[in-house]
């Protein structure tokens, strides 16, 4: 059943188990992206998904794509390559520059599902300490990134660019490295994708991936950007 959002950014999402099997974890349309209703969806394992000709939709779908911190995999080639690379990982000193880079269309792809909606939510997001970039640099260049909600104890995955083959590989990597440094155990990455399986990615069934959710959504976090409490990472930490 296809449920429509009021007007109200309070208002409690639908029940998840509701969502549509076909589109798999299609649950509601309409409503908005504001600070509270952003927040209420991503704490409730919902999250928006939409293109410029489509309303708004809101996703759970029964299986989910979850990194453990402690279990991203990247390739011995690419270990090597950041041994020697000189790159170094930053959060929340670009962050529209790496929403910008996430928002570029893909080879390949029509259009980006990173609307001009989206681009103001995350910024608002982002605004409030709730919105966080993690991002790859050669030297004081940009090559690369992702960007992702946290709370409590829980990151929520939204999306990655590499302008550099590796970059949002390294840069996931090493957010889930931090993560794990600070007792922080999963990331959520919404559904697979042949990329993040080849990072290790394992795939939930929902009732699994709410447990684990309503486990770290309220511990204590941090608020505020992450860029002093992160610092410079070389890449070489990695590429061991």
């Amino acid at each position: 059943m296809l449920f429509l959002l009021g007007n109200d950014p309070n208002a409690p999402f639908p029940p998840v188990d509701q969502a549509e099997t076909e589109p798999d974890g299609l649950l509601a349309l309409g409503g908005d992206l504001s600070p509270q209703r952003f927040l209420n969806a991503y704490r409730s394992g919902i999250f928006p998904w939409y293109s410029e000709d489509e309303p708004l939709l809101w996703w759970s779908p029964a299986k989910r794509a979850v990194f453990r911190t402690e279990a991203v995999h990247l390739s011995t080639r690419l270990r090597r390559r950041l041994r020697t690379s000189g790159w170094t990982v930053r959060a929340d000193t670009a962050f529209a520059q790496v929403v910008d880079g996430c928002a570029a269309p893909r080879a390949g792809h029509e259009g980006t599902w990173i609307t001009a909606d989206m681009h103001t939510a995350y910024r608002q997001m982002h605004a409030l300490g709730y919105a966080h970039s993690i991002e790859v640099f050669a030297d004081d260049r940009l090559i690369g990134g992702l960007i992702g909600l946290a709370f409590g104890q829980m990151f929520c995955g939204d999306s990655m660019y590499s302008a550099e083959s590796g970059a949002s590989s390294l840069a996931l990597a090493m957010l889930a490295h931090t993560l794990h440094g600070w007792g922080w155990p999963i990331i959520d990455s919404q559904v697979p994708n042949s990329h993040t399986q080849r990072l290790g990615v394992e795939t939930w069934a929902r009732p699994h991936y709410l447990e684990a959710l309503a486990k770290q959504r309220d511990l204590p976090s941090p608020p505020g950007t992450w860029t002093q409490r992160w610092g410079d990472r070389p890449a070489s930490l990695l590429g061991r």
